[in-house]
Formats: structure tokens, C-alpha cells, sequence
């Protein structure tokens, strides 16, 4: 069986003829289906929404020999204008006269070529969900002198966002010729009491040098009327959504009023959560550089705690409600004692709890470095204090601030219970990580997204949003990306591999003992997102 991450679906030996297909209506979406009867058992089973659904012919691995004829996957459906524009025009690809592109091998990416979103199988188990891959198509819907392309960035500052920005402005331009694209200035409240600014490469040429967006950004604000009104009365063909999933539910409920009307408008999102919590692609921008630049402050207070007498390091990163940059920043330091995050419930008092094994350590190396995620512990952290179920403009929960309750309780507690002296040090990089420009990675990677952006609407895609998925860049529906959330699994080996390098407690592990939790609330632990403010 091929487990490459990206399969062709158009090599003649291994599919079915597109004239042996047929096409069925199945409620509002589409289905293609060979005609073969265990094509229908198969979509029995389905419970995905907009899929194209590809039964293969019998193959027989060379070197496994097994029979696949029950291999089938599923293609998950991408919007395009021609679904409610069916007579729109298109045209050749400029990228055919482009000179970066003279030498490319295939320049253009086939419309059936595919990426998988699960690539390690069972050798019996379906294939399962794919997504078209991105890069650039043979047609285009749009004349290069033609479109009016705008660019908006929405949430919380993010490394990276003007890497983006840089990237779609010099994409549009150097590879489609297009010149007139703006800059929607304060989010989405800019498109109706906000100007514009003229995006051209000179003005963009070294923003990706600095932090921060040159746009400037907002939370809320996602009026839908007004804006696509303002989209139309403008005369904008291509919107860029730059944000977090709060924005690109923004930027869906866009395509679907553009949709409603009947506009040949592009809309394209480019998910930015610093937190790396959008479900489907591999990891968000920016990700990469907070993990880097969350090392200065663990080792700063590694420092700190290291040159005094029973010392306590508190570093509190962000981390709402997934806890990825606490734990990946744990696992490149390797000067971390325990790693605190949203979705392991954790104790301070008792047998196996947080006060315990700070303890111990202090006993066995004189001191002890925590990293929290700002998500953690919000339940304990409400009980202690006066709250107030407070939301942002985003609709975000206003946490407390876990990392002052906890240096709060460690003094507490080993003061006056335990009567020991502690030096406790509290660091909060939060604001110095996200206001710095995006590192190489990150750099690289935004490129990607921006032109993988910039060649889905320019071959007449909407709604979509972009993004690596087992390392293969693709294109997703947006409605996809907002469904849930990506958080720590904690029976996944990632979790494993920090408890095994902090030795610290597997608090879930005591709760289970102590409470006899069973098997479905430990499957409830891995699905949970945090409800408390």
C-alpha cells in the first residue's frame, strides 16, 4: 500500500478512468464514487460533510502482496467560484512566461493531486481524509490587471505577520503581475472605519525584519454585512484573513455572505495562533520563534535559581488552552523540573503533589525551575480568588494569572507551613515573545503559506485557508480548521517524552489512582478544553 503523504490521483495504472466515475447527490455534497458495489457499503460508514469520495481498483503491493480492493480515501471538498459561478471564465497561467518558473520540472500542480491528513495506516484500514495540494493551477479565474486584492491581520501579535504580509504582497506582484492590492489597516473594523493603505513590494520590501504588524490589529469587529459591503463597494476580488481561529470563523462566515451574493470574490485565510492550537496543519507560524525565544527565559531563571540557596523559578508562557509551547520549550531546554499545562489537571497538596515534589528536588539539587502555560490550573486559580466570567472582543475567556497564584501559594506554603526559606523568582516573557520578528524557520515557512495563499485564489479558490499537513502544504476548508481545537494529547508519546525528561509526576496518573477514574474520563481528559475563566 502507498503511504506516501501525498498521492496523484491521476496515475493511469493505479485508478479508475474519470469516464468509469459516476457522480451522485448525496443531501447538499458531492460524492464520486467507480462502479462497484463496495463503493456504497463504504459511504455507509462515512460522517464527514463536503467529500469526494475515490474507490480504487484491486492493487496487489508488489512486496506485501495484499489485495486493496477495499483501499478507498476520501477527498475533502475545497470551495471554488465556479460552485455557485459555473460560467466563470478562465485563463492561462502567468507563472507559463515566468522566469523563476522556466526550469521547474511541473510547474503547475495537478487538480488531483491530493495529500493525506493521516499517513500512518493499518495495512486492512482506509486511507481515509485528504486535501487538495496547494500550488499553483494550469488556469486561472482572474486577469492579473483585473484584481483588487486586500490583506487584513486580525487577534493577538503573532512572530511572522509581516513575514506573511511581505510574502502575499511580492507574490501577487513578482508571480502574477498584479498591482493594486491594499492593506485593510485595524483588523476587521478597518474594512468600515478604518482607511486603506497601498501595499506595493517597496512599500513591504523589509517588514519582515520587524515585530508586530504594519497593518495594525484588532479583536471582534467581524460585522459580516458591513464588511462584504465594503469588499463590493471597493471593487475587491481577493481577500487575505490573517488570524487565529476566532478570525478565520470570521473569514467563513465572509465566503458564505460573498457566496450568498454571488461575487467572484476570493476568500483565502492564513491561520496565525501563536499557541499552535488550529486543528488539521502541523503547527501554526510563529510557533517555531516563541519556542526559541521562551529558552532566554528559562534559562534566565534557571540562572537566577541556580546561584542561590533553595531558589524556585517560575516561568509562566502563553498557552490558553493548548499547552504546546510549554511543552516543547520544556523538551528543548532540558533545564525544566515540571511543565504545568491546560490539559493535565494537576494538585498542590498531598502525596504525589506539586508541593511534594518541589520539595524533594529543592532537597536534591537546592533548586527547582517550573514552566507553566497560562491556560493551567484556571479551576484552582478561580476558587482562591475574586472573578468575574469576563470574555475579550475575540469571545476568548479572560484568565487569571496562574503564574502569580502559584508564586503566591509556593510562598505560602513552604514559608509558613513548611518553614523553609525559599528564593523564588517569577518570569512572564509573554509580550517580549510576541512582539519579535519571526526567526528563519518561521520566515521560510510564512513564505510558503503566503504564496500557497496567493496561487489558490488566483485558481478561483474560497473559503480556504492553507497550511503544511504532514509536511505537504494543502488546501483546507475553512470550516475545517475552526471545528476544534489542536491540544496536547496526554496519551500521546510527545507527553510521555517530557514526563520521562522532567521526571516530574504524572499528576493525571495519581488522579486515577487516588479517584479510580475510569477508561472514559481519561478519554474525556484528552478531548478537554479549559471552561473555567
Amino acid at each position: 500500500m502507498d503511504l506516501s503523504v501525498s498521492y496523484s490521483l491521476s496515475k493511469p495504472s493505479s485508478l479508475l478512468p474519470l469516464s468509469r466515475i459516476t457522480h451522485t447527490s448525496l443531501s447538499s455534497h458531492t460524492y464520486f464514487t467507480p462502479f462497484s458495489s463496495h463503493s456504497s457499503k463504504f459511504i455507509k460508514k462515512l460522517s464527514y460533510k463536503p467529500l469526494i469520495v475515490i474507490k480504487k481498483q484491486q492493487i496487489k503491493a508488489a512486496q506485501s502482496g495484499i489485495d486493496n480492493d477495499e483501499d478507498a480515501f476520501i477527498t475533502d471538498n475545497v470551495p471554488h467560484l465556479t460552485d455557485f459561478l459555473p460560467d466563470l471564465q478562465s485563463y492561462p497561467n502567468p507563472l507559463k512566461k515566468s522566469p523563476a518558473y522556466a526550469i521547474v520540472k511541473e510547474t503547475f500542480v495537478s487538480p488531483q493531486d491530493v495529500v493525506a491528513q493521516k499517513i500512518v495506516l493499518q495495512k486492512d484500514s482506509p486511507r481515509g481524509v485528504h486535501f487538495p495540494r496547494a500550488g499553483p493551477r494550469e488556469k486561472v479565474y482572474f486577469k492579473s490587471e483585473e484584481v483588487r486584492a486586500c490583506i487584513v491581520t486580525c487577534g493577538g501579535l503573532c512572530p511572522g505577520i509581516n513575514t506573511v504580509i511581505r510574502e502575499i504582497v511580492c507574490g501577487l506582484n513578482f508571480m502574477y503581475g498584479v498591482d493594486d492590492i491594499l492593506g485593510i489597516e485595524g483588523g476587521y473594523r478597518g474594512f468600515y472605519s478604518k482607511n486603506t493603505k497601498k501595499l506595493t513590494p517597496k512599500i513591504v520590501d523589509d517588514i519582515h525584519k520587524r515585530g508586530g504588524t504594519i497593518l495594525q490589529t484588532s479583536r471582534g469587529g467581524s460585522d459580516t454585512n458591513k464588511i462584504v459591503d465594503n469588499i463590493q463597494d471597493r471593487g475587491i476580488n481577493q481577500v487575505y484573513i490573517i488570524g487565529g481561529d476566532g478570525t478565520q470563523r470570521g473569514a467563513n462566515a465572509i465566503y458564505k455572505e460573498v457566496e450568498k451574493r454571488g461575487l467572484q470574490v476570493a476568500v483565502a485565510g492564513i491561520p496565525k495562533t501563536i499557541d499552535n492550537d488550529i486543528a488539521v496543519i502541523d503547527k501554526s507560524f510563529g510557533f517555531d520563534t516563541a519556542v526559541e525565544e521562551a529558552q532566554r527565559a528559562i534559562n534566565a531563571a534557571h540562572v537566577e535559581v541556580e546561584s542561590v540557596e533553595n531558589g524556585v523559578g517560575i516561568v509562566k508562557l502563553m498557552g490558553r488552552y493548548s499547552g504546546f509551547i510549554a511543552l516543547y520549550a520544556t523538551l528543548a531546554s532540558r533545564d525544566v523540573d515540571c511543565c504545568l499545562i491546560p490539559e493535565s489537571p494537576f494538585y498542590l497538596e498531598g502525596p504525589g503533589g506539586l508541593f511534594e515534589f518541589v520539595e524533594q528536588r529543592l532537597k536534591d539539587n537546592s533548586h527547582v525551575v517550573i514552566v507553566v502555560a497560562e491556560g493551567a490550573g484556571q479551576e484552582f486559580v478561580a476558587q482562591t480568588m475574586q472573578s468575574i466570567d469576563e470574555k475579550d472582543a475575540s469571545g476568548n475567556r479572560l484568565l487569571l494569572d496562574v503564574g502569580q497564584w502559584l508564586t503566591q501559594k509556593f510562598k505560602d506554603h513552604f514559608t509558613k507551613v513548611r518553614k523553609m526559606t525559599i528564593n523564588l523568582k517569577y518570569i512572564d516573557p509573554t509580550y517580549m515573545i510576541r512582539a519579535i520578528p519571526s526567526n528563519a524557520s518561521d520566515n521560510i515557512y510564512c513564505t510558503l503559506l503566503a504564496q500557497s495563499a496567493v496561487h489558490g485564489a488566483m485558481a478561483g479558490y474560497t473559503g480556504f485557508t492553507v497550511g503544511p499537513v504532514n509536511s505537504r502544504h494543502a488546501y483546507i476548508p475553512i470550516s475545517r480548521v475552526t471545528e476544534t481545537q489542536n491540544v496536547v494529547k496526554l496519551t500521546d508519546r510527545s507527553w510521555a517524552r517530557l514526563l520521562a525528561s522532567t521526571n516530574q509526576p504524572s499528576f493525571v496518573q495519581h488522579n486515577i489512582e487516588r479517584e479510580k477514574v475510569d477508561k472514559d474520563t481519561i478519554d474525556a481528559i484528552n478531548d478537554m478544553r479549559i471552561t473555567s475563566i
